[in-house]
């Protein structure tokens, strides 16, 4: 036989164990395609690929099936963002919801909560604690009022009590010398009387 001929047989043996193990690694790809996640198919396509000097010689139906994968798996994912992206937007519009109902709550909250503190005043709306303030600064006035009152009362019925006592005791004084001034003049009329008479009896003789 010739030489090259031989070559051929060595090289066809040579080749037959890898070809075994090629259509081995082939199946495990395939099955890995199927079934793993798409960061590991990239590992186990990149270890089984074949290497030539510094590259790597992928299989093009490798590479189709994991391009397929990678697409399949950016649409689940965008399909699952868009989900969550509904989902977020359903919940801002629910929390927005809620944020404006517990606005509107605490707004009826601290209407309800004025209204019950507060009540009306000669037609002004003011809250009870002011309410009370006014009442008892009306009832102190009142009080200093009726305080100033008795105090003027007590002043002016010493001051007529006084006056009550100065008018009897003029009163007397004046009856005294009333009196006085009546014994005087009956003691001036009787001496008048007297020398009437003794004019009478003189001029008689």
């Amino acid at each position: 036989m010739k030489l090259s001929h031989y070559l051929f047989v060595l090289t066809v043996l040579l080749s037959f164990p890898q070809m075994i193990n090629g259509q081995e690694e082939n199946v495990t790809v395939e099955q890995a395609l199927k079934q793993q996640k798409i960061e590991e198919q990239f590992d186990i396509v990149i270890q089984k690929s074949g290497r030539y000097q510094e590259y790597k010689v992928i299989k093009q139906v490798w590479v189709n099936k994991l391009k397929a994968n990678t697409l399949d798996s950016i649409k689940t994912l965008e399909s699952k963002l868009k989900e969550t992206n509904l989902q977020i937007t359903k919940q801002k519009s629910t929390i927005t919801g809620l944020e404006e109902s517990l606005a509107k709550t605490n707004e009826d909250l601290t209407a309800v909560t004025n209204e019950k503190d507060s009540m009306s005043f000669f037609g002004a709306s003011i809250t009870k604690s002011t309410y009370m303030t006014i009442m008892w600064l009306i009832v102190g006035g009142l009080l200093l009022l009726l305080g100033f009152f008795i105090f003027k009362f007590k002043n002016s019925n010493t001051i007529t009590q006084q006056a009550k006592k100065t008018l009897a005791e003029t009163e007397a004084e004046f009856e005294d010398h009333r009196r006085r001034a009546l014994e005087r003049e009956q003691k001036v009329m009787r001496k008048l009387q007297d020398e009437i008479n003794k004019q009478r009896k003189a001029g008689a003789k």
